[in-house]
């Protein structure tokens, strides 16, 4: 499981709710963010390992933060109130998006791929 997740959610019951499962996934640190500037900010101070993201936030959308973590090169995915498939096209439409309400086991899944991945990753630069 990664260290440190940041969850990026205007709502504040869902964002106590993916904390939660978060933290019982044994996840060190949990922050959350409820604005994307704030978002912003908390990754410019001290970028997360992965982030959790929901797409529409009141009158913005987690895009931008999507986009400073993409460029780096820190693992996020989206979840959305809306229908998957109708929230993201282009840039970011291979991310892992989950819908809202989210099982504790998507979460879960979820983190476990990062940790597959990393891990992999790990392998292969240690061969080389």
């Amino acid at each position: 499981m990664p260290n440190d997740v940041l969850i990026v959610e205007d709502d504040a019951l869902i964002a106590l709710d993916f904390e939660s499962t978060i933290v019982n996934f044994g996840v060190a640190r949990v922050r959350t963010a409820t604005q994307v500037a704030q978002a912003l900010e908390m990754i410019a101070e001290r970028p997360p390992d992965f982030a959790l993201l929901d797409v529409g936030m009141g009158a913005e959308t987690s895009l931008d933060v999507a986009a400073t973590l993409e460029t780096r090169g820190i693992p996020f995915a989206f979840v959305t109130g809306y229908r998957a498939d109708m929230a993201l096209t282009g840039r970011f439409a291979d991310r892992p998006t989950l819908s809202k309400p989210c099982l504790r086991e998507e979460i879960e899944a979820l983190l476990r791929d990062l940790r597959d991945t990393t891990m992999r990753s790990a392998d292969v630069a240690s061969e080389t």
